[in-house]
């Protein structure tokens, strides 16, 4: 499996997608968990020098990528710095789907390494504060498919972000009693005909938030199901790139954490 990417095939990547800024920065930044070596993407348009806000990214289960890297900056553009979590380690790095969802199932087999290395990628975010106009008191979290998943445990760890935002995500989790840790406000956008997050998940998360009183909502989208915001995403009526839900979904994380976001 291929190891870190290089900034290099990753600005190319953006830049081709026709997404690129002139002022966009993407540098790869290094961490250890118990010893094991990951790299995650701090992405930033380095033309706006005041103090910003921060999004943690979980991408999709194909991990750190260009198209993770060109989600982030669709995501924060010029209003926030975005550090792309690596959930796997920089030995892991899928190349099909097959790889990516043995991957992905380890991690979502143990939900506390799950929430150890989502927090440890937080931490780490924090500190690049040192060196950009990072605001680490206004630092939300997104995630997309298999990431939506792990920054609802990452809520469910009970961290204390500004709001958590979860792109057509798993819902599920092992124990639904860990809801009442949840320090932080949620939006889940779902597609309503997503067939990999069935209505039964859906109502089993609705009554997960309600028994834990948490503050939360769900936006779910008429004729959308998994993978509606990523353009690569070609298999009709399970995964489904949908352009008009894709920018309805983006606007309303916006309007989410712009309430959610302190002053």
């Amino acid at each position: 499996m291929k190891k870190a990417l290089s900034t290099m095939m990753i600005a190319s990547a953006i830049g081709m997608g026709g997404i690129a800024h002139a002022e966009m920065v993407t540098k790869p930044i290094a961490y250890e968990i118990e010893g094991q070596a990951y790299q995650g993407l701090l992405i930033y348009d380095d033309a706006v020098k005041v103090k910003r806000p921060g999004l943690l990214m979980v991408p999709n289960w194909m991990g750190v990528t260009e198209n993770a890297a060109k989600k982030a900056y669709r995501a924060g553009g010029s209003e926030y710095v975005v550090f792309v979590a690596d959930m796997y380690g920089t030995d892991i790095r899928p190349q099909n789907a097959d790889e990516a969802g043995r991957a992905a199932g380890v991690v979502r087999s143990d939900r506390q390494m799950m929430r150890k290395r989502i927090n440890m990628a937080l931490e780490v975010f924090k500190t690049q504060a040192d060196t950009i106009a990072l605001d680490v008191e206004n630092i939300g979290a997104i995630g997309f498919c298999f990431g939506g998943g792990v920054v609802l445990e990452l809520a469910r760890s009970g961290t204390p972000v500004q709001g958590v935002v979860s792109f057509h995500g798993n819902l599920d989790t092992p124990d639904s009693a860990d809801a009442k840790a949840i320090r932080t406000p949620l939006l889940v956008l779902h597609g309503a005909d997503d067939p990999y997050v069935p209505q039964e998940q859906v109502q089993a998360f609705t009554e997960e938030m309600r028994n834990a009183k948490v503050d939360w909502q769900l936006n779910s989208y008429g004729g959308a199901v998994h993978s509606f915001t990523d353009p690569t995403a070609k298999m009709p009526g399970q995964a489904e790139y949908n352009p008009i839900v894709a920018e309805r979904a983006f606007d309303a994380m916006h309007r989410f954490l712009s309430y959610s976001m302190t002053e």
